[in-house]
């Protein structure tokens, strides 16, 4: 089993971290930009929302090579919790904010095609989060990123980017005209919940998952993944949640 880990052993972050980092100072300096004249300002719970995100995301990139529960805390980071915090930071409508109108008009035209309309739903976000876990953990994709370095990180660049679009299409504060009510949306994220408990339960027990590691770091890395996971998605429900304004019918008086 020792030499399985080999490949992860060597692994250092290195440049990858100036990538939170450049991504806080852009958004940073988009920020401080809305104080200017003309500008009526932002936020500060969003720039504290998305600096939070940058920070998550930086911690799950450095973390030192470790057993299966290091992965596990990589991936709760990278590809749940850091997303939380960068879409509730609402960077889309600051970048309409701080573009040229005329720019800023060209992505709202982008943004509304129907195209989109598939590509940025909650269902495509599900099979990008979840099912990409279920095809890391029950195919020879994870024992394959233990000994390459570049699909190891090419696999946290999905959990980046994947966690983004789920989390964006459930509870983004930006601008979403294809985004389904609220109540389809919950539905989703309840599977999700499930879907993520059951592939930690696979795991802790060691069934029909390819991951050779020791029972213990199976298990240990399991348990991260089921309560962390829990934590996650309760955070995510809490935000879609509060932008909720339920509809109230009126009567006929």
């Amino acid at each position: 089993m020792t030499g399985t880990h080999a490949g992860h052993d060597g692994y250092a972050p290195g440049p990858a971290l100036l990538v939170p980092l450049a991504l806080f100072w852009v958004y940073l300096a988009a920020a401080l930009r809305q104080r200017g004249p003309g500008g009526g300002g932002w936020p500060h719970r969003r720039t504290a929302a998305f600096g939070a995100g940058a920070a998550l995301l930086a911690a799950g990139l450095a973390l030192p090579a470790g057993g299966f529960a290091t992965h596990a805390w990589q991936h709760l980071l990278v590809g749940m919790l850091a997303p939380l915090g960068l879409v509730l930071g609402a960077p889309g409508t600051l970048a309409l904010r701080t573009l040229h109108r005329r720019r800023g008009r060209a992505l709202v035209r982008l943004v509304r095609r129907p195209a989109l309309a598939q590509l940025t739903h909650p269902v495509t976000g599900l099979a990008l989060t979840t099912g990409g876990l279920y095809v890391l953990y029950l195919t020879p994709l994870y024992r394959a990123t233990l000994t390459h370095s570049a699909l190891h990180h090419l696999v946290h660049l999905h959990f980046l980017l994947s966690g983004l679009l789920f989390t964006w299409s459930v509870a983004g504060p930006d601008p979403g005209p294809h985004r389904p009510r609220v109540p389809a949306r919950l539905v989703v994220l309840g599977v999700a919940v499930a879907a993520h408990a059951a592939l930690a339960q696979l795991l802790y027990a060691g069934l029909a998952v390819d991951v050779p590691v020791p029972p213990d770091q199976l298990r240990a890395g399991a348990m991260v993944m089921y309560y962390g996971g829990d934590l996650a998605e309760i955070a995510l429900a809490l935000a879609l949640l509060a932008t909720w304004r339920p509809t109230v019918s009126r009567g006929p008086f």
